[in-house]
């Protein structure tokens, strides 16, 4: 019993320090520049990165990228190459230890922080649904005004999720905190990706976003995204082949790098056209080829 409390009370201890711990980047600073306008060309230069946890291994060892405003950038490679650190850096969850991040040429680190998430749309592999109605988790999207339902329903469509809601006995009214568990993950994706796509955002970064999707449902999805993003500048992490169909150009990351890039169509390559392209990654990284 006595062991049992001891390693209890060293457990509580080392939790509430953990949230005594403050960011770095003060999500709710409103200072720094808001730009009159914004076209969404994006680049890392020279970025050199390295979590706290492990400040002794590079994430990022002098990645350089440029995504051009309205284009579809996909990024390819192995696991824990630093494909996810991208999106997390375009956030501003965290700031390079060398190089910068812009956008529009601006250091994301000159302009306001809120405004500039506000311009952001993001999907995980794996989303959060909230504990409230299917509307509201759509709708939250934009939490900064009021969304009438055609709004929803839009996104909801684009997303080809609406029809799977309207089949619902209780449709966009249907709780997701007793349903979460109940939708399956691509569902739960497809919800999550009409939530980002309801801001109209100028940026939209989709993490593996269509990864549960069969291949049917995600051709559907990747047309109406593709319609759906004039203006808008997608950078998208994937793992299927299918995925880069109709991206502008496709990026190698390997070891914090790029290691090779192409901007030929991907609608006009084979899967070993691809694999030229990345002759260097595992064919694991687009299994289904």
């Amino acid at each position: 019993m006595v062991p049992s409390f001891g390693m209890a009370k060293s457990s509580a201890l080392k939790v509430l320090k953990l949230s005594e711990r403050r960011s770095e980047i003060n999500p709710n600073d409103e200072s720094g520049l808001i730009l009159p306008q914004v076209l969404g060309n994006i680049e890392f230069k020279n970025v050199h990165f390295s979590y706290q946890a492990g400040p002794d291994s590079e994430v990022f060892d002098n990645f350089s990228l440029k995504c051009v405003a309205g284009g579809i950038t996909v990024l390819v490679g192995p696991p824990e190459s630093g494909k996810s650190t991208a999106i997390a850096l375009l956030q501003r969850f965290y700031d390079p230890v060398k190089g910068s991040v812009s956008l529009d040429g601006h250091d994301l680190k000159t302009l306001n922080i809120q405004w500039l998430r506000s311009l952001i749309g993001v999907v995980q592999q794996e989303p959060v649904l909230f504990n409230t109605s299917v509307r509201e988790n759509i709708a939250y999207g934009d939490n900064s005004r009021f969304v009438p339902q055609e709004e929803i329903e839009a996104s909801a469509k684009r997303s080809n999720i609406h029809d799977f809601i309207k089949s619902l006995p209780q449709g966009y009214d249907t709780s997701c905190g007793t349903m979460e568990n109940q939708f399956s993950s691509g569902q739960k994706q497809r919800i999550a990706l009409a939530r980002a796509l309801l801001r109209n955002p100028k940026i939209l970064l989709l993490d593996e976003a269509t990864s549960a999707l069969d291949k049917k449902t995600e051709q559907i999805v990747q047309d109406g995204l593709h319609k759906a993003l004039s203006g808008t500048t997608c950078l998208t992490i994937a793992h299927r082949l299918s995925t880069i169909q109709t991206s502008d150009k496709i990026v190698v990351v390997h070891r914090g790098k790029v290691t090779e890039e192409s901007e030929m169509s991907a609608t006009k390559l084979d899967p070993n056209d691809i694999f030229e392209i990345h002759g260097s990654i595992p064919m694991a990284v687009f299994p289904e080829a």
